[in-house]
C-alpha cells in the first residue's frame, strides 16, 4: 500500500497547475480546431447524401485516417513538453521514493492525460457534428452508401463493407481510441526518454522524427520512391502497415481477413513491446540522471 500511496501522490503533483497551465490550454483549444476542420469532411458526406450519422462516425472517419493521426500527434508534443516534470521538489520525491516507482508515476500520468486527450477530442468530434447524428449502436445510412461507392475511398474515410461487416461503431470507436493511445503513449515515453538523456531540444526533435517516419513510410510515397508499379502496391502496403508505427495507429491499414496486414491485437503487441524497451532505457538513464539540472545548480 505504501508504494501505491506514492505513485499516486507522485501522480497527484504532475498533475498540480494541469488545468491552468497555458500550454495545455492552447493544446486542447488547437485541437478543438483542428476537429473543427478535419470532421468537415464527415459533414460534407452527410450534407450530401442528405443523411444522419451515428453518433461516433465523425470521429471514426476523422481519426481512421493517418493524416488526422499525424496532426493529432503534433499537439501532443506540445502537451508533454514539460516531460519529465522537473522542480526543485523533484528531489526530494526521489530521496522518499524508488526511481522505479517515480518513472511509474510518470507513466500513469502519461497515460490519464492521454485518455483524456483522447476523451475530448471523441467529445468534439461529436458535439461539432452532433446536429446530424443519432446515438444508436448501429451504422448509419450514410456509412453505407459510402462503404458502397468511391466517395469514401477519395475522402480517406475508413467506411468499407469490410469494417461495417466486422464490428459496430462503439466498437470501432474504442478499437481506433485503443490504437491512437498506443501511438500517444509510445511518442510521449520517446520524448521523455530523450528528455532525459540529451535534453528539451532533443526531446522535441525525437518526437518529431517519431511523427514524420511514420508519415513518411506511406504505401503511395514509397511506391514512387522504389518505382514500384499499381500491381505491387499490395507489397508497400504489407511493408508500410508492418514498419511504420503512424500505420499501427491507422485503422484501415489493419487486417479484416483480407488482406496481409496486422490486426488490431498485433500492432497493440508492438506498442506494448516499444513501451517497454523505451521504459527500460528512461529507467538506465534515471539511475545515472545528474540532479543538479533539477535545482539548476
Amino acid at each position: 500500500m505504501g508504494a501505491v500511496k506514492q505513485v499516486a501522490a507522485a501522480v497527484r503533483w504532475n498533475f498540480l497547475g494541469f488545468y491552468k497551465n497555458p500550454r495545455v490550454v492552447a493544446s486542447f483549444m488547437f485541437s478543438f480546431i483542428l476537429c473543427f476542420f478535419l470532421s468537415e469532411r464527415a459533414m460534407m458526406v452527410a450534407d450530401y447524401y442528405d443523411s444522419s450519422m451515428q453518433a461516433l462516425e465523425p470521429f471514426i472517419w476523422t481519426f481512421g485516417d493517418a493524416t488526422a493521426i499525424l496532426l493529432c500527434s503534433l499537439l501532443l508534443i506540445l502537451l508533454f513538453l514539460d516531460l519529465p516534470k522537473l522542480s526543485p521538489f523533484t528531489p526530494y520525491m526521489l530521496l522518499r521514493m524508488k526511481k522505479s516507482r517515480w518513472l511509474l508515476a510518470q507513466f500513469f500520468y502519461i497515460f490519464l492525460v492521454t485518455v483524456l486527450y483522447m476523451l475530448y477530442v471523441v467529445l468534439a468530434t461529436s458535439i461539432l457534428c452532433m446536429q446530424k447524428t443519432y446515438a444508436g449502436n448501429i451504422w448509419s445510412k450514410t456509412a453505407a452508401l459510402l462503404a458502397y461507392s468511391n466517395m469514401g475511398k477519395d475522402l480517406s474515410i475508413p467506411s468499407t463493407v469490410k469494417v461495417m461487416e466486422s464490428t459496430s461503431p462503439l466498437s470501432c470507436s474504442m478499437q481506433i481510441t485503443a490504437l491512437l493511445i498506443c501511438y500517444a503513449l509510445s511518442l510521449s515515453f520517446l520524448m521523455l526518454f530523450f528528455q532525459m538523456k540529451l535534453g528539451k531540444k532533443a526531446a522535441v526533435g525525437a518526437g518529431l522524427f517519431y511523427s514524420l517516419f511514420g508519415f513518411l513510410l506511406n504505401p503511395d510515397v514509397l511506391a514512387k520512391i522504389l518505382r514500384k508499379e499499381e500491381y505491387e502496391m499490395f507489397l508497400m502496403r504489407r511493408v508500410a502497415g508492418w514498419l511504420s508505427p503512424l500505420n499501427h495507429a491507422t485503422y484501415g491499414m489493419h487486417d479484416f481477413g483480407y488482406d496481409v496486414l496486422p490486426s488490431i491485437g498485433q500492432s497493440c503487441i508492438v506498442f506494448l513491446a516499444l513501451l517497454l524497451l523505451l521504459l527500460s532505457l528512461s529507467f538506465y538513464t534515471l539511475k545515472k540522471y545528474n540532479f543538479n539540472s533539477f535545482t539548476g545548480d
